[in-house]
């Protein structure tokens, strides 16, 4: 049975709340999750999930009520509140009325890059949270074996990231690096790092990638900084045939990671 929460100035509501912010979710290594897809995919990903909070309108459908009786059944305790104070504990405005707290543990580059990695996506400064969760999510289909985010990324734990991942943020294994550890590792283990360029004559689809590869997207105003350019191995770029001037970093990503993967299966 859910614990009943009416108010405000609650701990756990004040707890819940600070994790809208960047800081303390870092700080706290917890993040939320909102709607009852996401917490079923969390559910099934068996993610560590802290807690729950529901309004008073979840549990009028039935489905609801067999999913709070599987949370019951798993120990994790459920706290209900009124409408108005479970609207504070989202950034969203049409809610389905549950959210999750759940737990991670940060990710080091020199234990988390495994031997056997041979596909590995670089993020330098993507800055859009849609973006950057339909990059995970896409990176999840497309079979990449790690993300490194570097410094400047948006937070992988940003709530519009984690609605665009639509639950690959449970799957996907994500590594925060600096340049130089991602460079200087990715190099010893013999990866071929790979940058989407647009001042090239390397089309995407006209190269041979070799047996690891290590693609670097870059920030969507400024493209990849320039260290990173000089320590690649390859430039390419997707042509452009209309008037536009580039593509979105997002879309760039997908068809650059397919390309890829047909050489790595």
């Amino acid at each position: 049975m859910a614990i009943m929460i009416t108010a405000k100035d609650n701990d756990k509501v004040k707890y819940t709340k600070s994790l809208l912010k960047s800081k303390n979710r870092n700080k706290e290594s917890k993040f939320i999750i909102e709607g009852y897809r996401i917490l079923t995919l969390a559910i099934e990903c068996s993610a560590d999930l802290d807690y729950v909070f529901i309004n008073e309108d979840f549990e009028n459908k039935e489905e609801h009520v067999k999913f709070l009786n599987i949370l019951k059944d798993k120990n994790i305790k459920t706290y209900k509140t009124t409408n108005k104070i479970f609207n504070e504990l989202v950034d969203t405005e049409s809610t389905q009325g549950i959210l999750g707290v759940v737990k991670f543990k940060p990710k080091d580059i020199e234990t988390s890059l495994k031997d056997e990695h041979r596909f590995v996506l670089i993020l330098d400064r993507i800055q859009d949270p849609g973006n950057m969760g339909t990059i995970i999510r896409t990176a999840d289909a497309a079979g990449v074996d790690a993300i490194i985010a570097l410094k400047g990324c948006v937070d992988i734990y940003n709530p519009k990231v984690i609605r665009s991942t639509m639950g690959s943020i449970f799957d996907m294994n994500i590594i925060h690096a600096t340049q130089e550890e991602a460079v200087r590792l990715l190099k010893l283990k013999n990866f071929d790092i790979v940058s989407s360029y647009l001042d090239t004559n390397n089309f995407y689809n006209e190269i041979e990638y070799n047996y690891k590869v290590a693609l670097v997207i870059g920030n969507e105003a400024n493209g990849i900084n320039d260290e990173l350019v000089s320590n690649s191995d390859v430039l390419v770029k997707i042509p452009i045939y209309g008037k536009a001037e580039s593509l979105n970093a997002a879309i760039s990503s997908a068809i650059l990671m397919y390309e890829i993967k047909k050489y790595l299966v």
